[in-house]
């Protein structure tokens, strides 16, 4: 599976984003996807997932209640809709995919496909 993510750029705080990420090389409904990101200095770190069918979601207690997963498989691209921005999410954003819905259990080492990143930076 080839990831691309996009839609990354500089925010005011409280301010809403998209980002999104395009896959290719897989049937794209049997995999779960998810996003990372990773802050300098610190740790690459779980956002939020979802099953290959959009039925199940699970997000990081950070981002509960602002951010939003979905995905379309007929585009074969997941979205991750954020709103309510603060300093603290920016980072850099990394699409990740597995092969199977693991539901709430999303460590780095389980991803099988990473994509680049995209940046995100919210100013105060």
């Amino acid at each position: 599976v080839q990831l691309q993510a996009s839609g990354g750029g500089l925010v005011q705080a409280g301010g809403p984003l998209r980002l999104s990420c395009a896959a290719s090389g897989r049937t794209f409904s049997n995999v779960a996807m998810g996003w990372f990101r990773q802050a300098p200095g610190k740790e690459r770190e779980f956002v939020s997932a979802i099953s290959g069918s959009g039925f199940s979601t699970y997000y990081a207690d950070s981002v509960k209640g602002r951010f939003t997963i979905s995905r379309d498989n007929a585009k074969n691209t997941q979205y991750l809709q954020m709103n309510s921005l603060k300093p603290e999410d920016t980072a850099v954003y990394y699409c990740a995919a597995r092969r199977q819905w693991y539901g709430t259990n999303w460590p780095r080492e389980g991803v099988d496909y990473w994509g680049k990143g995209t940046q995100v930076t919210v100013s105060s």
